[in-house]
């Protein structure tokens, strides 16, 4: 069963804001702002209003940069589809919720030890601006078992 998601990068300057989970799948992991697709919502109107609940940040514009898959080798009927967008133009200032904690992290200082494992093999290609598309399995501790990764024109 496929579950879409979303995924914002909110980058500023040679900045790039990443919240640190505080419940749920993913706590105390750093990671983007997303989450689910509700019905009748678009996958870009998903992203805005998670965005929102996560930093109190409002997307004025988005770029759809990416689609990752995710799977896990003890659930491999189970597929994450997870929609990346880098935020272009946003207004607010990131607030602490009660999921996420923001914080703004230099573009060469990541804590990749302390985010989802496929990070550190996708980002590069986001600094560079590219579009790209992938496939992740994980093990059952959360370890890339295998990829695919490739940079592609349009999305």
């Amino acid at each position: 069963m496929k579950k879409i998601l979303t995924l914002c990068l909110v980058c500023q300057d040679d900045k790039i804001l990443l919240g640190i989970k505080k419940r749920g799948f993913g706590v105390g992991k750093w990671n983007g702002f997303g989450g689910k697709v509700n019905k009748g919502e678009s996958i870009e109107e998903a992203a805005k209003r998670e965005l929102f609940e996560e930093s109190e940040l409002v997307a004025n514009s988005l770029e759809k940069i990416g689609v990752l898959e995710f799977i896990w080798e003890n659930k491999k009927e189970d597929i994450w589809e997870v929609n990346l967008f880098k935020v272009v133009d946003f207004s607010g200032i990131p607030v602490e919720t009660e999921e996420m904690k923001p914080q703004w992290f230099d573009k060469n200082n990541i804590p990749f030890e302390k985010m989802w494992a496929d990070d550190k093999y996708w980002f590069p290609l986001f600094f560079e601006g590219k579009k790209f598309e992938g496939k992740f399995m994980f093990s059952v501790d959360d370890k890339v078992v295998s990829y695919q990764l490739q940079e592609v024109k349009e999305i």
